[in-house]
């Protein structure tokens, strides 16, 4: 019986139990797909990063659900690089890139004594039309839809994984919040496996621009995402494109998230303009929690 050694890492946060958890496995190149996935499955956080040799940038991450593979995870990808950080496999190098299924991506490794934080590029954004009923997804995550906001569209975004950003009045919306995942495929209907990703501009910490909830797809096996990088990633191309568009300088945003659940953590989310698209980085920072022991084939 082959046994796998995942180090849990809770993303976006520095204090133990709080951000989001993700596992580690640094040696992926030794297990299959379906490995993988037992790996992701037995382990249960919403994500599980595997380091893998490539020939194409300096590593390889592949990240997988419970349920299945994705093409980009912002917090996997913090909680991958600490730990390569942390046992030595990064030296002094500051600058390195990363392979995943949403291209290659820069990343860089800030150190200040014993602090660092992770810097990660994201994919050129994108956004798609929802068409669906709005009433439908209201009652999907227990509102109204008298919570959401007339003036901003509710749409598709990604910057490696699609997410649809919903627009809410206000801040106490989200202790009301109660998703029923079963229902999204349905009223996805554009992208059927999309997450929900609602959110606003009041927030809690007055340093913060936007407070948000993630609600996963049911395919992926997980209810919600503590502190989403990808998603913040796109929710600041959003703001950069639909709230603030005349921005000349970078724009350098706060996104909280996590209060409901007891995990609240931080993502920096830089927006500047490139040549056609808009670029999008996300900083944050990871702690390390324990190492497991997962048992394939039991």
């Amino acid at each position: 019986m082959k046994s796998v050694t995942v180090y849990h890492y809770d993303a976006f946060s520095k204090e133990p139990n709080k951000g989001n958890p993700a596992g580690v496995v640094l040696n992926g190149d030794e297990l299959t797909d379906a490995e993988m996935q037992e790996v992701a499955t037995k382990v249960g956080f919403n994500e599980t990063a595997f380091l893998i040799e490539s020939d194409a940038a300096d590593f390889k991450i592949r990240f997988f659900t419970p349920g299945h593979e994705m093409n980009l995870c912002g917090h996997g990808t913090m909680a991958t690089v600490y730990a390569m950080k942390e046992k030595g496999l990064l030296g002094d190098e500051a600058v390195i890139t990363i392979e995943t299924k949403a291209g290659i991506l820069p990343i860089k490794i800030n150190s200040s004594g014993d602090e660092n934080s992770i810097t990660m590029k994201q994919a050129a954004p994108k956004f798609k039309d929802f068409n669906g009923s709005k009433e439908a997804l209201a009652n999907a995550i227990g509102l109204r839809e008298t919570d959401f906001r007339t003036d901003l569209p509710i749409l598709y975004g990604s910057t490696g994984t699609w997410t649809l950003l919903i627009p809410i009045n206000e801040l106490d919306a989200f202790q009301r919040m109660k998703p029923n995942n079963k229902l999204f495929p349905q009223i996805l209907k554009e992208l059927p496996k999309s997450s929900l990703h609602p959110f606003c501009l009041e927030t809690f910490d007055s340093k913060a621009d936007m407070h948000a909830r993630h609600f996963s797809s049911p395919y992926s096996g997980t209810m919600e995402d503590a502190v989403t990088g990808t998603a913040s990633g796109v929710m600041g191309a959003y703001y950069a494109e639909y709230i603030n568009k005349k921005f000349v300088e970078p724009l350098n945003l706060i996104v909280e998230q996590g209060h409901e659940i007891g995990r609240d953590g931080r993502v920096a989310v830089q927006v500047s303009k490139g040549n056609d698209l808009l670029d999008v980085e996300i900083t944050g920072n990871a702690v390390y929690i324990k190492k497991m022991q997962v048992l394939l084939g039991d």
